[in-house]
């Protein structure tokens, strides 16, 4: 039997646990959670991770530095959240004020503790049946609004702190093949998204609206196929806008405050290949040109008024499926000893291209990986000679390098101001490509009818899985690394010196900023790394965050690398990690 005064205590204990648990409840990250103002997007908290890139800018750096090369070999497991199966999940988490922000490819949106994995509130967007379930690689954090792109083309509105929606707009019909498959970007208070999906004879084919904050409607559009009588307009070899597919912009865009732009890129022509597209032979007029405006560019829009303040297309006429879509990094360096302001994008051939963003002017380009496609660039105009000898023709087969999915594809590049490097994710292989020839009178306004039979480099040693550091400022390769299976993920550079990045064969690693060694390996993860790394810090500790696929959403490339095997239902997960409590101080 307990005395008196042990009994006491007992209740002392059970009222400074019950307290505790109080406490602890109090500390739920999203009872304290503020809005996102326009202030904080244009310099956001060390902390967060609020945008698709963090920042405007699109650097993909994080300036947190709690874990660097000191200690990243003690970076552990901190915790890991199951996400829903079927669907590929290149997903980007957001973290806000210590809550973590995750679309799920089936449309589940859920706001998690990011210190602990604490589930906090879920909202279920019920697609259509007949809408493949893929997540999106982005979304945006606004006031008191996560704003969510849909495989069906709607833009919604949750509260952040309860998950209920706020409105709810369709932008385009699905039905008709338009989708999104990145989210978007909020500028200067108006939000800006982009289509894809545009090959089913829609006029114009795709485009980038503005939508009002507080209601969803949209304010402008711009289409990413040139019309009228213009010279932009007529650079489609006399087809009808009717016939003109492609130019998808399915990768969010970056923003310049000072000028109040947004860049971004527009995809390749559809049908791949130029000859089925009606692009060749070129046209006998002289005001007439083939070079299919704004496939393959970059547009500078104002985000207020949808204005296209300019343009540079960096590969007319494009038949191997070789995407200008990608991010637009922001960075002001110098160029010839002149200060620049510039726009830096890498497209699937793999060369870095470089433009005045203030007035779209092509500043320089470093080649990056082998190639055989671009045989050479003007050094003034940035003009591409295209090798006639890997331009697919119907009937023939020819042999191209990069293959399809291109040496750089959707895994951003990130820059570091530490280092001045832009840091890139590359895959080296290349194709026999053959185009599949239409029956008489049958029209194909899809992306397909050319089979890409994929092959290594004749020179390769093996390793085609690939990161690369350049020095911006001088356009020098600061170092590289190989490996045989293939990089999958986006770059992410941080403030401890660091540079993280995901395989597809289910490692995450860590590298020296400076000199490219292997700091930390993970042990295998559930699945292939396909996704956007984060870094951000809740109750002042440093996290590191990456998602695993449900299943390989780049499984063109297991063809080179067959062994590289990989689970066909282990779900897709997010996987966060840190350093133990004692070495991050708390």
């Amino acid at each position: 039997m307990f005395s008196g005064k042990i009994l006491a205590l007992l209740a002392v204990a059970a009222s400074s646990c019950s307290l505790l648990a109080v406490q602890v409840a109090a500390q739920d990250p999203i009872d304290s959670i503020s809005p996102v103002t326009k202030e904080m997007l244009l310099n956001p908290p060390d902390s967060d991770w609020l945008m698709w890139r963090r920042t405007y800018d699109g650097w993909g750096y994080s300036p947190l530095d709690q874990i660097n090369k000191e200690n990243v070999g003690q970076l552990q497991l901190a915790w890991s959240w199951g996400m829903s199966p079927g669907g590929r999940s290149q997903e980007t988490p957001l973290v806000h004020d210590g809550v973590m922000f995750l679309q799920n490819s089936t449309h589940l949106i859920q706001a998690l503790n990011a210190a602990t994995g604490d589930l906090i509130w879920e909202y279920q967007y019920e697609l259509p049946d007949d809408v493949n379930p893929n997540g999106e690689r982005s979304k945006a954090i606004y006031e008191d609004k996560l704003i969510v792109a849909t495989r069906d083309a709607h833009l919604i509105a949750l509260d952040i702190n309860t998950g209920q929606l706020v409105w709810d707009k369709q932008v385009a019909n699905y039905e008709q093949g338009f989708a999104f498959s990145s989210g978007p970007i909020v500028a200067n208070g108006v939000i800006i998204q982009g289509t894809t999906g545009c090959s089913n004879a829609q006029p114009g084919g795709c485009f980038f609206t503005g939508h009002d904050v507080e209601t969803g409607a949209e304010l402008w559009r711009v289409h990413t196929i040139a019309r009228g009588d213009t010279p932009e307009g007529n650079s489609w070899n006399g087809l009808p806008v009717e016939s003109r597919y492609g130019a998808s912009a399915w990768i969010t865009g970056s923003y310049d405050p000072e000028q109040n732009l947004v860049f971004a890129g527009v995809g390749q022509i559809y049908p791949w290949n130029a000859e089925i597209a009606g692009l060749t032979p070129p046209s006998s007029d002289p005001d007439v040109t083939n070079e299919a405006l704004y496939t393959n560019s970059t547009l500078a829009i104002d985000p207020n008024t949808g204005e296209l303040k300019w343009y540079y297309q960096h590969l007319p006429t494009d038949s191997l499926d070789l995407d200008y879509v990608y991010e637009r990094l922001l960075i002001d360096l110098p160029v010839d000893g002149e200060m620049r302001q510039q726009v830096v994008t890498t497209g699937k051939i793999g060369i870095i291209e470089s433009l005045d963003r203030t007035s779209g002017e092509w500043l320089w380009s470093k080649e990056t990986g082998p190639q055989n496609v671009v045989l050479s660039i003007d050094p003034e105009t940035g003009e591409k000679e295209i090798n006639p000898d890997v331009i697919p023709v119907i009937g023939e087969t020819t042999f191209n390098c990069p293959a399809d999915p291109g040496a750089k594809a959707w895994q951003a590049t990130a820059y570091s101001p530490r280092t001045k490097a832009l840091y890139l994710p590359m895959v080296e292989f290349c194709s026999n490509t053959t185009v599949n020839p239409l029956d008489p009178g049958e029209i194909y306004t899809g992306g397909g009818l050319q089979t890409y039979s994929r092959v290594p480099h004749p020179d390769s040693d093996g390793n085609i899985g690939q990161v690369r550091a350049i020095n911006l400022e001088d356009q020098s390769e600061m170092w590289e690394y190989r490996q045989y299976a293939p990089v999958t993920s986006s770059t992410l550079p941080t403030g401890g010196g660091l540079v993280f990045v995901g395989t597809l064969d289910r490692h995450f690693l860590a590298f020296d900023d400076e000199t490219g060694d292997i700091l930390w390996r993970s042990g295998k993860l559930t699945n292939s790394l396909e996704s956007f790394p984060i870094s951000y810090e809740a109750d002042g500790k440093q996290y590191v965050a990456i998602v695993a696929n449900w299943a390989s959403g780049l499984g063109r490339l297991q063809s080179l690398t067959p062994d590289v095997v990989l689970p066909a239902n282990n779900p897709a997960a997010v996987f966060v990690f840190a350093l133990p409590d004692q070495m991050a101080g708390n």
